[in-house]
């Protein structure tokens, strides 16, 4: 069962998002907050997979919500739904550590697909502001492939990590990795939990960002 928690300050749309996933399978809503402060709080006290995060909020806004519950809860994952497409929002969003950011505009179906993702360890944009994200992170890995010779040394990935790797940087999910490349799911899981322990990272968004900074994948 996946638990989620919702956050946002109009009770219309926490209403709203409960009606959505009532009767959703292996989904369940444990609580509501109002703002990130109650966000916090509740993240402590129900341990929730998964936090639907507002952004925009009274007392503490969902960016200093979401970089408090990354560091204090680190398995517990930030799906931003905001109404706030501004590439500000969206980065910072992002270098606080949610894993997930769509507009409330979002059909139920994508909304549901993006918590069910967020446990599976992937990544969603919404795709009216995943232009600007790739076009970003793109920029990023350019001018971080530069400086890749200055980042600690790492035990060398095997070509067929290379080529998983370069599928997670992706997002792609241990389901669609094994498909593309015809290997069960549970190869394709040894082969990541092996490249994020050569590249040192705590969880495959971390792993993804590593690639990107030495230059071992790129966005595509």
């Amino acid at each position: 069962m996946i638990r989620v928690l919702i956050v946002d300050d109009q009770d219309v749309v926490r209403q709203g998002l409960r009606v959505i996933l009532k009767h959703e399978v292996n989904i369940e809503v444990v609580g509501a907050a109002a703002n990130g402060q109650e966000a916090i709080e509740q993240t402590a006290r129900l341990k929730p997979e998964v936090v639907l995060m507002d952004l925009k909020m009274p007392v503490l806004n969902g960016i200093q919500a979401t970089r408090a519950i990354v560091e204090k809860f680190p398995q517990t994952r930030i799906v931003v739904l905001t109404t706030y497409s501004a590439d500000e929002w969206v980065f910072d969003a992002l270098r606080a550590g949610a894993c997930g950011y769509l507009l409330k505009d979002s059909d139920s179906a994508d909304i549901v697909r993006a918590i069910r993702g967020a446990v599976a360890g992937e990544v969603t944009i919404d795709p009216a502001v995943a232009g600007r994200v790739l076009a970003e992170f793109n920029r990023l890995t350019t001018h971080a492939a530069i400086q890749a010779d200055a980042l600690p040394a790492i035990e060398p990935l095997t070509e067929r990590e290379l080529t998983v790797l370069q599928h997670l940087a992706n997002g792609k999910s241990n389901r669609e990795i094994a498909e593309t490349l015809f290997l069960s799911e549970g190869t394709v899981k040894n082969y990541v939990s092996a490249i994020m322990s050569k590249l040192q990272a705590n969880d495959r968004t971390q792993a993804a960002i590593l690639a990107l900074k030495r230059g071992l994948a790129r966005l595509e």
